[in-house]
């Protein structure tokens, strides 16, 4: 059994390690980032989550508790990780920017899942600052996605005709690897739901996430492409590690609502970006599939966000609070 107020702090101090994660990737973003309006948009944002990380530690502090140190230095240490990962792909602005959107909206819903549960314990304080984040979160979600022209064409630009067309069939197989990971997410994800509306939900967006799987494998093979077996088998091995982290913790209808709201990011960002580099090769045909696997990737994605009220609830339950 845990109270309300132990799990408002458990909220808090995973608020505040989201934080110092963001922050580790922020401070080495604009440098990787291949382009000066990218960097700015980077730079802006770190003054913000500097701001958020100092009002989640007061928040903390305002109910007798501290960051959890432990916490905050893996979530350091992945932050660190996640920065070498991206600039040791060739298209490093792309990259980073596809996963800074993601995480944005792994943010907005770690918040939306604070705001409710202060509501129910009462913390106003909490509550306006949860809101005030999140909205900062969300605008520079906007921003991002309003830059994937910026990252596409400085991931590019040193390419030439023919070296744009293999690039889009590396962007298909990257996009077929991040549904591998999907499917196997979404098979874990009902049995861990908490809730009938969250487990129909991934059912269902499971059975669309196979159908993308196939539409990115036709236009592979129509491109003379191969889905990569290396990178497919990598991300399955991530989703599976996730699988993992979700059954440690006791609140896991949340944990999961959150990940899988910010993997819908991923996967639109992912798409947007294909969907430009098709564009450059007039690919007209890989740019339909992109256009149609986005629209159901949103609806997924709004359908998450619309039974962030259960997933709270679920998570609630889940620790014994009634």
């Amino acid at each position: 059994m845990t109270t309300l107020d132990e799990q408002l702090v458990k909220y808090l101090a995973d608020a505040h390690s989201i934080e110092e994660q963001a922050l580790q990737q922020l401070k080495g973003a604009p440098k990787a980032s291949g382009d000066s309006g990218l960097a700015d948009i980077f730079r802006d944002h770190l003054t913000e989550t500097e701001g958020h990380e100092r009002a989640m530690r007061a928040r903390l502090e305002a109910h007798g508790e501290g960051a959890n140190k432990l916490k905050d230095l893996l979530m350091k240490v992945g932050g660190a990780g996640f920065l070498l990962f991206a600039r040791s792909q060739p298209d490093t602005p792309g990259k980073l920017v596809a996963h800074a959107y993601s995480y944005e909206h792994l943010e907005l819903a770690a918040y939306e899942l604070l705001i409710r549960v202060a509501e129910r314990a009462g913390d106003r304080e909490t509550v306006e600052a949860a809101q005030r984040i999140r909205d900062e979160e969300q605008r520079m979600g906007e921003r991002l996605a309003a830059s994937f022209d910026l990252a596409v064409e400085a991931s590019l630009r040193e390419l030439e005709p023919d070296d744009v067309r293999e690039q889009l069939r590396k962007y298909l197989a990257d996009a077929h690897a991040i549904e591998a990971q999907a499917v196997q997410l979404l098979e874990q994800a009902p049995e861990s739901a908490g809730d009938p509306e969250l487990a129909a939900a991934y059912r269902k967006h499971l059975e669309e996430t196979r159908g993308h799987q196939r539409l990115v494998e036709q236009r592979l093979d129509a491109l003379g492409g191969d889905p990569s077996s290396v990178k497919d088998s990598a991300m399955r091995a991530g989703a599976l590690s996730w699988g993992t982290f979700f059954e440690t913790h006791p609140d896991t209808p949340g944990k999961l609502a959150a990940f899988a709201y910010a993997f819908e990011h991923l996967e639109i960002a992912a798409y947007e970006e294909l969907k430009r580099v098709a564009e450059r090769v007039e690919d007209t045909d890989t740019v339909r599939v992109a256009d149609e696997i986005l629209t159901q990737e949103r609806a997924a994605a709004a359908t998450l966000a619309s039974l962030f009220d259960r997933a709270a609830a679920a998570a609630l339950e889940a620790v014994g609070v009634s």
